[in-house]
């Protein structure tokens, strides 16, 4: 390639960067289901915490329906779901959301996609071919996407379950049973991942068994080996069962090309991404979900793991601090080669941002600075996921205390 070429192809690229992401910056609602207003505005970084049933997942899933209305039509229409005539909104809110989820969605209900409102007959109501796709969903159910060992079909569903299972189950059994051909190992595979995230999966997710495609009579199913006979699904760990349908899902965004990103695919959503797994492995998809920052995609995670938050919170004092790409890597324990080191730079340039949805009042605050001594309290206890340390420290300190009064 000569040098003006590559200037062109750079030129390229930086046009590319540019337009990316820049699809929403802010998303508002009001009056949705336990929500009684919620305000995100979005880091390359965007975590979401709060406990159960106070809106997160709702949240994520009109932010997919906002930027993917014509993709989550075009998908349901093809599979036989049919939400046309009277009480259409309703139909379709169940359709996406699930059996019985029209409720959410109220008389005095509003969403708005940068200040600009958007009513659900917009959303229910069915417009022009999708241009392609713009946000990839990794729902929290992602255990369901196999069934035996191998991704369900949309249609395997039933008709109430949620749009985003049924969706994500889909395109893993597309990658399985297209991209990927003849190949019968799946993890690790030379040119998916980067070797150093491989090596740390197969010490703390895999412990040295592989992942590959196997054959009981004509029936396709993934197995774990390791030397001896074939390990099917149900005698895998619970940990192992939740990561094998998230690492296909990361499989379909970081393509093994030079191409960095999926498609027209700019953003990433990823619900409890600690779901069943050791807190070092949660480190690994921590890594990973970094990758994804760092390939462009703009990711919003939601999560119940003060470990979530402790990587957030260090991230922000290194950038404050103007620490190096090393400080980064030596707190996931990841060795800092060539490739890792390019990775941390670029984080420790992105925008990391964290939310709290308070279920006693409906709303949800930006706790992004994550200060243990701020007077908010839902900053300083992390929207509840450092509150049982800090009230352990505080019985310990309080013990120790009474013990050397008495003495």
């Amino acid at each position: 390639m000569g040098r003006a070429t590559k200037l062109r192809s750079s030129a390229g690229a930086a046009r590319i960067e540019s337009t990316r992401n820049m699809s929403m910056k802010t998303m508002t609602l009001r009056n949705v289901g336990p929500i009684k207003k919620t305000e995100l505005s979005f880091g390359d970084l965007t975590v979401l915490v709060g406990p159960q049933a106070t809106g997160k997942s709702i949240a994520l899933q009109f932010l997919k329906l906002l930027l993917d209305k014509g993709q989550v039509h075009q998908q349901l229409t093809r599979h036989g779901i049919d939400w046309s005539g009277k009480g259409k909104e309703t139909t379709f809110i169940d359709a996406y959301f699930g059996e019985g989820m029209h409720a959410i969605w109220g008389p005095q209900s509003a969403v708005e996609k940068d200040g600009k409102a958007v009513a659900m007959r917009q959303l229910a109501q069915r417009g022009k071919a999708a241009s392609g796709e713009h946000v990839f969903m990794i729902p929290a159910q992602r255990v369901l996407a196999l069934r035996n060992g191998w991704p369900r079909p949309f249609t395997d569903y039933a008709p109430g379950d949620p749009f985003g299972v049924r969706d994500f189950s889909e395109k893993l059994r597309t990658l399985v049973e297209q991209e990927f051909g003849g190949k019968e190992q799946l993890f690790p595979q030379k040119g998916r991942l980067k070797k150093e995230i491989r090596d740390l999966l197969t010490q703390h997710v895999f412990g040295g068994f592989s992942l590959k495609v196997d054959k009981v009579a004509s029936q396709k199913r993934l197995v774990l080996e390791h030397g001896a006979a074939p390990l099917p699904h149900m005698v895998w760990s619970a940990g192992q069962r939740e990561f094998v349908p998230l690492l296909l899902g990361l499989y379909w965004l970081m393509p093994p090309t030079r191409t960095t990103t999926r498609e027209k695919i700019e953003w990433v959503v990823l619900e409890e991404l600690e779901m069943g797994l050791h807190p070092r492995a949660i480190n690994v998809v921590l890594l990973m979900v970094l990758e994804l920052v760092w390939r462009g995609y703009k990711v919003c995670v939601s999560t119940h793991a003060p470990q979530v938050l402790e990587a957030v919170w260090a991230i922000r004092q290194l950038q404050e601090a103007r620490a190096g790409a090393r400080e980064l890597l030596e707190m996931f324990d990841c060795p800092a080669t060539q490739p890792m080191q390019k990775l941390a730079e670029a984080v420790l340039k992105k925008q990391l941002k964290v939310y709290y949805f308070d279920r006693a009042t409906g709303k949800s605050s930006d706790i992004s600075r994550l200060d243990p001594d701020a007077k908010n309290k839902p900053e300083a206890r992390w929207g509840g996921l450092g509150e049982f340390s800090a009230r352990a420290n505080a019985a310990v300190a309080d013990a120790v205390a009474a013990a050397g009064d008495a003495k």
